[in-house]
């Protein structure tokens, strides 16, 4: 391997061409988490439609979402042998295709009336491609950003993807919330639903034509013109005991996007409105009123990670939810929406020093010839077992405790367990990407 692979290589990206490429990949990175949130946001409607007649009709529509996770490590594993093979970029286009080609059928989908259990098995079926498609799209959208970043700025340009991640659910909990209140539940069930769907279609051609017309990183193609590249990335790190240990972490790390991500925000307008007194309307403000709380507090996150380092703001995220995240849920189910506002929204400032540098700090992890396949691998595992399953989670135990505090004591387990996790990572903030 030569000297120019082997060692750290300072990224000499100016900042218009940063600035640029970080744009087209937070427009990507909307488009297809537009894609992948609006199922969740839309999980009410959908049990009506594909689950009519089922007591259980809201928790089948969630084992549907939790099933397609499992799905996301082998989208994580292909995508990522493939994008440390022939490159980000190309991948990158792939997977956006897809998701967006997904949800758009779901678009079309006949319901359980016209064509009975073909209806639910094709929603499950189109639901696990999303997942496939979302495995492959973090870990290369983050790598592909940070290794396009200015040195000591890599925080802050990869916590406007984080941004743009949660405008999309924004952008989808509006979408929903606005249908839902203006043609009314029988309407919203017979085509409204439909709708938000089929959007997946012009956001994915913007992001595709996007994607499609930005270059590879120079980590990246340095490597490939060093002939630095491995052959077989993942069996590269799984020989690597300093690997292997980088991908427990980011298998642990990560843990507070369940209590985070998929609860606070994708699980949250169906909570309200299936388990305390609340509208699908209010629910839905409520959680927009949190995504814009998260959405103000995430490049304030990302730059400090690149000040103090991405282990002490992940830390003080963890600790602090630990200690708000019971009261804060309190505040929600007390029924009035004001409060609700103000516990979900200080909830998703906390949960901003989490989710705005946990990709980094995971992308530091490993070197560039093996990032995509090694960091997708233990971040897609660590979504499966412990964030698409949260909400399935939450409404059995809901259902066989009676508690609706469940989410609250979720939070507080997963920022502990993320905690344990954070202490013991050696913080490479101030250091630059490794190329192997």
């Amino acid at each position: 391997m030569s000297t120019v692979a082997a060692q750290p290589v300072p990224n000499t990206v100016d900042g218009r061409t940063a600035r640029r490429i970080t744009l087209a990949g937070c427009v990507g990175i909307f488009a297809e988490l537009y894609d992948n949130g609006i199922f969740g946001f839309m999980a009410g409607t959908l049990a009506t439609v594909f689950f009519p007649g089922s007591h259980d009709a809201v928790q089948l529509v969630f084992l549907g979402y939790a099933v397609s996770f499992f799905f996301r490590p082998l989208g994580a594993v292909i995508c990522g042998h493939l994008g440390d093979r022939i490159g980000r970029q190309r991948m990158l286009v792939f997977v956006i295709l897809l998701i967006s080609a997904a949800t758009a059928a779901i678009g079309v989908l006949p319901s359980y009336a016209a064509i009975g259990v073909a209806a639910p098995a094709l929603l499950i079926l189109l639901r696990v491609a999303q997942g496939f498609s979302v495995g492959g799209e973090a870990s290369g959208a983050m790598s592909f950003l940070a290794e396009h970043a200015p040195e000591g700025r890599r925080g802050q340009y990869t916590s406007y993807a984080q941004i743009a991640s949660f405008l999309s659910l924004l952008t989808g909990t509006l979408i929903a919330a606005a249908m839902t209140s203006g043609l009314g539940a029988d309407r919203m069930e017979a085509w409204g639903w439909r709708i938000p769907f089929l959007l997946a279609v012009p956001l994915g051609l913007t992001g595709l034509y996007i994607r499609r017309r930005i270059s590879d990183t120079p980590n990246f193609t340095r490597l490939r013109e060093e002939n630095g590249l491995s052959r077989n990335p993942l069996k590269e790190a799984f020989s690597s005991a300093e690997h292997r240990r980088a991908m427990l972490l980011a298998l642990f790390i990560p843990l507070m996007n369940g209590s985070g991500y998929y609860v606070l925000f994708t699980y949250m307008p169906t909570f309200m409105s299936t388990e305390l007194d609340f509208s699908k309307v209010q629910g839905l403000l409520v959680t927009a009123s949190s995504l814009v709380a998260i959405c103000l507090a995430i490049p304030y996150m990302g730059r400090l990670s690149d000040r103090i380092g991405r282990k002490r703001v992940i830390a003080g995220s963890a600790i602090t939810m630990a200690v708000v995240g019971i009261p804060c849920y309190l505040l929600i189910g007390t029924g009035n929406l004001a409060l609700a506002v103000l516990g979900a929204c200080v909830m998703a400032v906390v949960f901003a020093g989490h989710t705005g540098v946990i990709h980094i700090l995971l992308v530091e992890l490993f070197p560039t010839r093996l990032r995509y396949s090694a960091y997708g691998l233990g971040y897609n595992v660590s979504s499966a077992l412990f964030g698409g399953t949260a909400p399935l989670l939450m409404t059995w135990l809901i259902a066989r405790t009676g508690n609706v505090n469940m989410p609250a004591f979720y939070a507080v387990l997963t920022a502990l367990g993320t905690l344990a996790a954070v202490s013991v990572v050696k913080d490479r903030a101030h250091l630059p990407l490794r190329d192997a």
